[in-house]
């Protein structure tokens, strides 16, 4: 085969696709500041957590601990949403993230003055939710004015890996620091590797949004406007109910604790690997998406991801062998990441610029509260039939109602990248 024919042979990609990090300055730096932001924040959250158990010695004060993050991030959603469709998204991103910044300061100057109150460190966290529901709808709004419109798959497997890389690293580092020098020290590693995230947010472009043709000035965004259209947009709908089928329907993760004595015969450390494992699965599906920028019909994508996801858990909920459950924990795990790649695509592509905000803030208050819901569901269910009921009926449930969903909309499955319709 001749060079000229060989280089017109598309080339199989099968480990993550960088070309937005080679293609767009700013997007790498904004990449590469939250991804070191991200494992410092999930220090920071493993760190509160056992100070605050060393300071009570109980559960339930460390439990408040995600009742005070959920709580702004579900109220504050949607508003912060028609925020960034009204201000300049570069100066929202970097205000906000100027706070995350500071309260990782108040806690490293407080643990070094010696000053332990669990009132105080709630309070911290609170406020670091409220930064983060103004500073996620921003930033993930930015991201289709950086990046062509055919990178932003890859781009989103990219900000999956950020995520997941955050959540198993940070908490592993956490733990570590917090085991040899202290909690002052997790902190003040946490300020620190957030100035990359400022740096970054720093050097990008004004972000105003995109006004209608024919508006002028600053119009502010109204949330109840998003809503009139997402409730037009069938499309753009049908993620967040492809999305709440996989994370209220069958969504384990409360009854992991007791799963892992009843089934496996195991403890904590069962349950922690129970826990970890779809973070991994989520984790191998952004490294390996190399693939996911060929893919045009991101709606089938989606319900095809979505019913993988319920059932590997239903499946699970069959099993009693430790590492075949893991291995389909993770499975359920890559499922879901690569759903999340295709959902985010479609929000960002599909969505008139001056309208992303709101959509992303639909967004957050879907991702924070659907698993919470999901736990109460799945807890619910396990107490009046059984463990085994609760999570194999609600993998069943979730592969059902998508399945349902798509036929009810069968546009969805139709959806192509090459034109993006809400």
């Amino acid at each position: 085969m001749t060079e000229k024919a060989k280089q017109g042979v598309p080339r199989t990609r099968i480990l993550a696709d960088l070309t937005p990090l080679r293609s767009s300055p700013d997007y790498r730096r904004l990449w590469y500041g939250n991804t070191v932001s991200w494992i410092g924040q999930g220090m920071t959250a493993l760190a509160v957590s056992l100070q605050v158990y060393d300071i009570t010695g109980s559960a339930f004060s460390v439990g408040l601990i995600g009742l005070c993050s959920l709580v702004p991030l579900v109220l504050l959603g949607l508003y912060s949403g028609a925020v960034a469709d009204t201000v300049d998204r570069r100066k929202l991103g970097l205000f906000s993230a100027t706070g995350s910044f500071l309260l990782s300061v108040v806690l490293a100057a407080v643990t070094f003055a010696g000053v332990e109150h669990v009132g105080l460190l709630y309070v911290v966290v609170a406020l670091q939710a409220v930064c983060f529901a103004l500073n996620s709808p921003a930033r993930s709004s930015m991201i289709a004015r950086l990046l062509p419109a055919e990178q932003l798959p890859a781009a989103n497997a990219l900000n999956a890996m950020t995520s997941t890389t955050g959540g198993l690293a940070g908490p592993m580092l956490g733990g570590l620091i917090v085991g040899w020098w202290g909690y002052r020290a997790a902190y003040t590693v946490d300020a620190v590797t957030f100035t990359a995230s400022l740096y970054a947010m720093w050097r990008l472009p004004s972000m105003l949004p995109d006004r209608a043709e024919g508006e002028k000035g600053a119009k502010r965004a109204s949330v109840l406007d998003g809503l009139r259209f997402l409730g037009t947009r069938p499309n753009l709908r049908m993620t967040f109910f492809s999305d709440l089928s996989a994370m209220v329907l069958a969504h384990p993760r409360a009854l992991f604790p007791v799963v892992a004595v009843v089934w496996f015969g195991g403890d904590a450390k069962t349950t922690g690997l129970l826990v970890a494992a779809p973070a991994l699965g989520a984790l191998l599906g952004s490294v390996f998406s190399g693939w996911l920028s060929r893919i045009r019909r991101h709606g089938l994508a989606v319900l095809i991801a979505v019913c993988g996801w319920g059932g590997a858990i239903a499946v699970f909920g069959l099993t009693r062998q430790l590492w075949l459950g893991l291995v389909l924990l993770a499975l359920a795990g890559c499922a879901d990441s690569i759903s999340m790649v295709f959902r985010n695509t479609m929000l960002q592509a599909a969505v008139p610029d001056d309208m992303r905000g709101r959509l992303q803030g639909v967004f957050i208050v879907v991702v924070a509260g659907g698993p919470r819901l999901g736990d109460l569901v799945a807890g619910s269910v396990a107490d009046l039939t059984s463990p085994a009921v609760a999570v194999t009926g609600g993998g069943i449930a979730c592969v059902l109602v998508v399945c349902l969903l798509g036929l009810r909309w069968r546009g969805f499955a139709r959806y192509d990248a090459r034109d993006p319709q809400p």
